[in-house]
C-alpha cells in the first residue's frame, strides 16, 4: 500500500473531553475540508479520562481528506500552575512572585513532559521546567 501524501499538519490545544466544532477546532480544520465531527468524536473519546486538562494535539491531514492525530502532554505552564495551586501566574514575573513549587514537584512535571521535551535526560528536563516556572513568577524551592 502506498504512503498517503501529507497536505497539512495542524497543532491546536483543546480542553480534554470538551472539543466541539466551534472555534478553535472548526476554524483550524475547516479550511482543510476534513470531517470535523469525526475529529471531535475521536478526540473526546481519547481524552475523556483527562477531563479538565488542556491537551495539545497534532493533526496530520492527508491529500485524500483523511486525518490522524497525536495527543501530546499538557503544557508545562498548566502543570506548574496545578502543582502550585494557582489559577494564573504573576502579572510581572521579574518583580513579583505568584507562588512556589518544590524540587520534587519539578521532577514530577519533568517526568510527565519528558516525551515532548527536547532534553537528553531528566536533569535537562528539570532545568527546562524550572526555567518555565521562573518565567511565570513561580519560585522553585
Amino acid at each position: 500500500m502506498a504512503k498517503k501524501k501529507v497536505m497539512a499538519v495542524v497543532k491546536i490545544q483543546i480542553e480534554a473531553g470538551k472539543a466541539s466544532p466551534a472555534p478553535p477546532v472548526g476554524t483550524a480544520l475547516g479550511p482543510h475540508g476534513i470531517a470535523i465531527m469525526d475529529f471531535v468524536k475521536g478526540y473526546n473519546a481519547a481524552t475523556e479520562a483527562q477531563a479538565g486538562t488542556v491537551i495539545p494535539t497534532e493533526i496530520t491531514i492527508f491529500e485524500d481528506r483523511t486525518f490522524s492525530f497525536i495527543l501530546k502532554t499538557p503544557p508545562t505552564s498548566t502543570l506548574i500552575r496545578e502543582k502550585a495551586g494557582l489559577t494564573k501566574a504573576a502579572n510581572n514575573p521579574g518583580s513579583e512572585t505568584a507562588g512556589s513549587i518544590t524540587a520534587a514537584q519539578v521532577a514530577e512535571i519533568a517526568e510527565i513532559k519528558m516525551p515532548d521535551l527536547n532534553a537528553n535526560d531528566l536533569a535537562g528536563a528539570k532545568l527546562q521546567v524550572e526555567g518555565t516556572a521562573r518565567s511565570m513568577g513561580i519560585d522553585v524551592v
